[in-house]
């Protein structure tokens, strides 16, 4: 029976069902120290002076650092998407002349216990003379890079437009808020001058020769461990200056150092993302087909450019356009620092804000000429005989081709599996009662599958089992499970005897860690090769052994047997390791220089409460094309958590800041996390119509699918809730927001 598509249960989950998953806080050591780190309490200033004397005097102080003990350490440089000019915005492990934002590290302590670390930290004074932060992106300020994507006449699609519109679109600073938050234990190996960093998530190689290069250390002198992870989605595992501070602390201190994030510190000092404005124009016959799109925005980066560089404004501009045609086209991103928390990668970056942008404004397009959204979305669509689709600009470095789809198929079987057309007649019936209730729809596009290699290795080891160690890292999203049953497809043997090693850079050289959906396209890849020829090299011992031609024989569950004699002789595959002298085992790289492009469409039912100004989402179907889908209840939980963290940037989440700079969101009573009550059961349906000709499986990624158009076809829901068609232009629609715009209606 073939595995590949089979939902089958989480091979992951036993021990964290048990309460035996082994997360960051979980790892500790003999003599161990605990590190708390003091933030400054101010935006924007200049750092006079750090007062310790009181923390050193504290019996429980250990050791206390500021930015004197750590002057020989480089700043943190960039993972992905630099551009030149951004060295001097990187970000120094502890704050030296002046602070960039409220919760930038200033002074770290150490201590044998984590009461004594917080104790000693509360005594370590900054000294800051403020000056006036700079907030908002839109006025002229410090900027760390312009990026700029374009391709067509947009001057000639203007002057010939039957019609041009314009308007101004906003995102709202928020981020992911993961079950666990960050955190890291450090230990020196005395005998092997080894040392190891636990609590790794999603980049471990990358992280370990990060560290090695700020550190002055060998890279064998250097491992990161990855347990297991409660949660990614982008902000967990990039190298933060905590991260850097707990391996120096080992090394010098030479005794085992951990960190554990706080949830203050986490909404404070953890990247943050989106907080992007667009002023968007179109130039549009009067069919409404697009001649030309010309976008600028301006992204809140905050107090330094992080590890990724300008990939959320990369992202913006190149994936803007969507399924859409668009023959003309620009879009110009700046990238402005102010006093505010960093900003990095949030789920869907780039393509959470660009989708709200793009499919507000079809839905504007649509008001302005009178025609049906639905039939100016029909109009624009890229055609299923385009494919392979080119932009004609490139993203993360590499060409921007979408690689198959049939987006207008996509479209037709969505609207008749959810009953469309009854659907806004009860929607209808249902305003003319008196409620405020609305559909909405957001077409997209993602991107899956980001190069250029994966490594892995296989290898049959004692009592039959298979082992597969590989440079992936897990953030939850079940990649055990799904590389298990793509090695099992392709060997041939039970999942029971499968076990898949990832994140620890011990057991292989190379990695390219959990990101941009790429797992089970990249990873998943190399694994059908290695698994391949794995079996081929399990089938030619057996054929030696059993003097059967290597054709003739099958590997079936966990015995070698013949094809047209499955009675005859066999051989269990334990006692094929045992016969065989040196390593039964293979590994294999899948490499690519291109992306894979998935898509879908969400539509969202809300209803708008006249007296609270709330929404609430009565129901969301998420259709979508993964290419093929190797466990479809993995793609389904993907989905619905994507959906659930969408509902919370379309609804309630947002970082605030007043104006000195303060952050407002630093707990959870502030910072409005949706629960289950505000989440609708969801309803997904997975396509496999363009099986991606990019790789082995035909596979495209999963990650991303469920929060990308999540704003947009709300936002277009609430529109058509109170009938003001193009009426939500900032993100999220709090009741504040909804009641001003209600106010301006009744007008």
């Amino acid at each position: 029976m073939a595995v590949i598509g089979r939902s089958i249960r989480r091979l992951e989950d036993p021990p964290l069902l048990r309460g035996a998953g082994r997360y960051a806080a979980d790892f500790s050591f003999p003599g161990m120290l605990w590190m708390r780190v003091v933030r400054s309490p101010v935006a924007f200033g200049r750092l006079v002076g750090i007062r310790t004397e009181a923390a050193l005097a504290h019996p429980g102080c250990l050791a206390l650092w500021t930015a004197a003990e750590t002057a020989e350490i480089p700043p943190i440089d960039f993972r992905l998407t630099p551009v030149p000019g951004l060295e001097p915005y990187r970000q120094r492990i502890l704050a030296e002349g002046h602070v960039r934002y409220a919760g930038e590290p200033v002074a770290v302590v150490f201590a044998a216990d984590p009461y004594a670390a917080e104790d000693v930290a509360d005594l370590v004074v900054p000294e800051i003379a403020p000056l006036a932060p700079y907030l908002d992106p839109r006025e002229p300020g410090p900027e760390a890079a312009i990026v700029r994507k374009d391709y067509g006449d947009l001057e000639a699609a203007f002057a010939n437009a039957h019609t041009t519109l314009s308007l101004e679109l906003a995102v709202g600073r928020h981020s992911a808020v993961p079950l666990e938050t960050r955190g890291a234990v450090a230990v020196l190996e005395e005998a092997s001058q080894i040392l190891r960093l636990y609590g790794a998530a999603k980049v471990p190689h990358y992280n370990r020769q990060a560290l090695a290069a700020m550190l002055g250390l060998p890279l064998d002198r250097i491992h990161l461990h990855e347990g297991h992870v409660g949660g990614g989605f982008g902000v967990r595992g990039e190298l933060y200056p905590e991260d850097v501070l707990v391996a120096l602390a080992a090394l010098r201190l030479r005794r085992p150092v951990k960190w554990i994030e706080d949830r203050w510190e986490h909404l404070t000092a953890a990247n943050h993302s989106r907080g992007q404005f667009h002023r968007v124009r179109a130039a549009v016959d009067a069919r409404g087909v697009i001649l030309g799109l010309d976008d600028e925005f301006w992204l809140d980066q905050g107090g330094y450019v992080r590890t990724h560089g300008v990939t959320v404004a990369d992202l913006t501009a190149a994936m803007l356009p969507g399924p859409y045609l668009v023959p003309a086209y620009r879009s110009v991103g700046h990238v402005r620092l102010t006093n505010k928390t960093p900003c990095g990668t949030y789920r869907a970056p780039g393509r959470f804000e660009g989708s709200f942008v793009r499919e507000r404004l079809v839905d504007a397009i649509a008001a302005r000429l009178g025609l049906d959204p639905l039939a100016v979305r029909r109009a624009n669509l890229v055609p299923r005989e385009a494919m392979p689709f080119r932009r004609q600009f490139s993203t993360l470095g590499t060409e921007l081709v979408y690689d198959s789809g049939d987006y207008a198929g996509l479209l037709d079987k969505c609207l008749a599996r959810i009953g469309w057309e009854q659907l806004k007649a009860e929607a209808a019936r249902r305003r003319e009662e008196g409620e405020l209730v609305g559909l909405g729809l957001g077409f997209f596009v993602e991107k899956s599958g980001l190069g250029p290699f994966d490594d892995v290795r296989i290898a049959l080891e004692e009592g039959g089992a298979i082992e597969i160690v590989t440079g992936a890292a897990s953030l939850g999203q079940g990649v055990e499970t799904a590389l298990a049953q793509i090695c099992a497809d392709r060997l041939g043997v039970g999942l029971d005897r499968i076990r898949v090693i990832h994140g620890q850079t011990d057991r292989i050289a190379r990695g390219m860690g959990a990101f941009a959906s790429r797992v089970t396209v990249m990873t998943g890849s190399a694994v059908a090769l290695a698994a391949e020829k794995l079996r081929e090299r399990i089938l030619a011992e057996a054929s030696r052994l059993l003097q059967t031609p290597a054709g003739r024989l099958a590997l079936v569950g966990s015995r070698v047997v013949g094809r047209d004699m499955p009675e005859g002789p066999s051989f269990d595959l334990a006692a094929l390791q045992r016969a065989v002298e040196g390593e039964i085992a293979a590994e294999a790289s899948f490499t690519t220089d291109r992306m894979t492009f998935p898509y879908g469409l969400h539509l969202a039912q809300v209803r708008v409460d006249r007296d609270t100004c709330a929404v609430a989402v009565e129901r969301f179907f998420v259709g979508y094309d993964v290419g093929r889908a190797v466990n479809p209840m993995l793609v389904e939980g993907q989905i619905a958590g994507g959906l659930a963290q969408g509902i919370g940037a379309a609804l309630f989440e947002e970082f605030a800041y007043d104006e000195r700079g303060q952050p407002l969101s630093v707990s959870l009573a502030d910072y409005l996390l949706p629960t289950v009550a505000e989440i609708p059961a969801i309803e997904v349906a997975i396509f496999e119509d363009a099986p991606s000709p990019l790789n082995p499986l035909g596979v495209k990624g999963a990650g991303e699918a469920g929060i990308n158009a999540v704003g947009a076809a709300i936002a277009a829901a609430v529109d058509d809730a109170i009938g003001r068609p193009g009426g939500v232009r900032q993100l999220p629609i709090t009741p504040q927001r909804l009641y001003a715009l209600l106010a301006e209606t009744s007008r």
